[in-house]
C-alpha cells in the first residue's frame, strides 16, 4: 500500500464539504427568492437562520459540522502521511469515516431523523478516534 492511498478518503471528505456548500447555497438562494426577502433585510447576524425553515438551515448547520471532527481527520491524515505510517488499517478506517460522514450529511440535509443522524455521527467520530489513539500508541511506543 502506498502512502498516497490515504488521500482518497481525504479528498472525498473535502468533496463532500463542497457538495454540502453548494447544496446549502441552492437552498438559501431559493428560499430568499421565493420569500422575496431583500438582501439588506439579512444584514443582521443570524437573521436568515431566524427566518429559515429547517430545509434551509439544516444544510448550513451540516456545513458548520463539517468543520469540526473532519478538521481533526485532515490533520491526522497529514500526520500519518508525513510520518509514513499509512497502512491498510488507517486507510480502511478513513473510508469508514467518509462513508458515515456522507450518510450523516444526507440525513442532516434531508429528512433529519435525529437519532439516525446521531448514530452516523458517532460511527464516523469513532473511526477518527480509533485512528488517533492508534497513531498516539505508535508514536509514543517508538
Amino acid at each position: 500500500m502506498t502512502q498516497d492511498a490515504i488521500f482518497s478518503p481525504f479528498l472525498a471528505t473535502v468533496f463532500l464539504t463542497l457538495l454540502v456548500w453548494v447544496y446549502m447555497y441552492i437552498r438559501r438562494i431559493s428560499f430568499i427568492k421565493i420569500s422575496r426577502i431583500l438582501p439588506q433585510d439579512l444584514a443582521i447576524p443570524g437573521k436568515l437562520a431566524q427566518l429559515s425553515p429547517s430545509t434551509v438551515s439544516n444544510p448550513s448547520d451540516n456545513l458548520k459540522n463539517l468543520f469540526e471532527i473532519p478538521v481533526l481527520f485532515y490533520a491526522l491524515v497529514l500526520y500519518l502521511f508525513i510520518t509514513k505510517q499509512v497502512d491498510e488499517v488507517y486507510v480502511n478506517a478513513a473510508w469508514i469515516f467518509v462513508i458515515f460522514r456522507v450518510l450523516h450529511s444526507i440525513v442532516h440535509c434531508t429528512f433529519n431523523f435525529i437519532m439516525l443522524r446521531f448514530y452516523l455521527y458517532l460511527a464516523a467520530s469513532l473511526a477518527v478516534w480509533f485512528m488517533t489513539i492508534r497513531a498516539a500508541f505508535i508514536h509514543f511506543s517508538l
